[in-house]
């Protein structure tokens, strides 16, 4: 796993200095025990990739030899860099010249700034996970050099300062299963090569300036278990047809603005279907033909135009901790096991009634 901590700034003289707080009490602990594991290990565990090692000090020169690099020196490893994961075995480490940097983190720092280094990273030939998360300095575009990591396996470029387009370039990156843009100034529209990834399963571009309509075949090869984020754009059109062959575990298209029916993404079958958000929509479709799988644990269709009622089927969900189906056109009896929720999550239909809400007229 990625660690997730930062280190702390160092003084005038390069010594670092803070008092010990608890978080930092306890990086001093992880410190020297990575010093001590550095003391005892064999030398030839310790160094990665020669190529690696050069790649990663041009990656530290790119954002001005940030505090976050305080660790990047000549006498630590490598491999135990802040950020920097080698891969586990060093079987080949002799004839490669060190291990090959498999990971590369950078989090929760505002003082790395400027544009993803692109070129040297693309250096990196066995990364397989690369994550910027809490960089807001980050900026620029998503370069197309990335591409040339064909062994990536995550991308997460999160909560930064990153714009311009998500980029066609992405489709290249065959390994790909996770790949997370949220929380950016990203816009245009979802590139329709993304749907030819072949391992693709989980997919997260919420919070940008995203416009345009949903690419039909996305995540189409997802697999068992898919996982979609699109939440917070400006995203127009209907929610595609051959949403109905993905296994989703969890779909998130909340306020954007997408039209019609969305019924495809229900349905007894999707036996993993645990989370669904259509709210802040325009979409339009009769709620009282659904079915809802006997996982579902949360629902929210708010703030739509959903006619018919709420399904006799509903009530009965055992694992549903989440129902909000407020600000649409929906009328009728609510089943009894709705009585649990509030009432908030019913107001501003057409004629909803019972419990929560009055009891219906007779």
């Amino acid at each position: 796993m990625i660690m997730n901590q930062r280190l702390p700034m160092p003084d005038m003289d390069g010594c670092v200095t803070f008092p010990l707080t608890r978080p930092h009490a306890v990086l001093l602990v992880l410190m020297l025990l990575a010093a001590a594991a550095v003391a005892t290990a064999p030398a030839s565990k310790q160094q990665c990739h020669s190529g690696d090692r050069a790649a990663l000090l041009a990656v530290k020169a790119s954002f001005g030899n940030a505090s976050y690099f305080v660790s990047w020196t000549a006498d630590i490893p490598c491999c135990h860099w802040f950020g920097v994961r080698c891969d586990a075995t060093s079987s080949s480490a002799t004839a490669t010249g060190g291990r090959r940097v498999v990971s590369l983190a950078i989090m929760r720092d505002a003082g790395v700034s400027g544009p993803v280094p692109g070129a040297a990273i693309a250096r990196l030939t066995g990364l397989q996970e690369l994550l910027f998360l809490h960089v807001p300095g980050l900026s620029g575009a998503i370069p197309p050099a990335l591409a040339r990591l064909s062994a990536l396996t995550d991308l997460t470029i999160s909560r930064t300062g990153v714009s311009g387009p998500v980029s066609a370039f992405l489709g290249e990156l065959r390994a790909l299963r996770s790949l997370d843009l949220s929380f950016n100034a990203l816009t245009g529209a979802i590139p329709a090569s993304l749907a030819a990834l072949p391992r693709l399963a989980s997919i997260n571009l919420g919070r940008n300036r995203l416009t345009g309509a949903i690419p039909p075949l996305l995540l189409s090869k997802a697999g068992p278990e898919a996982f979609l984020t699109l939440s917070h754009n400006s995203l127009s059109g209907t929610v595609p047809a051959e949403f109905a062959a993905v296994s989703f575990v969890q779909v998130d298209l909340s306020r954007n603005a997408l039209t019609g029916d969305a019924s495809v993404l229900f349905g007894g079958g999707r036996t993993l279907l645990v989370a669904v958000n259509l709210s802040r929509n325009a979409l339009s479709f009769d709620m009282s033909r659904l079915e809802f799988p006997e996982r579902l644990a949360s629902l929210d269709v708010s703030h739509n135009a959903i006619r018919g009622g709420v399904p006799a089927a509903a009530g009965n969900l055992s694992q549903l901790m989440f129902f909000n189906v407020s600000y649409n056109q929906l009328c009728g009896e609510l089943p009894s096991g709705m009585a649990s929720f509030e009432v908030y999550s019913f107001r501003h239909n057409k004629c909803l009634c019972g419990a929560p809400l009055p009891a219906c007229q007779a």
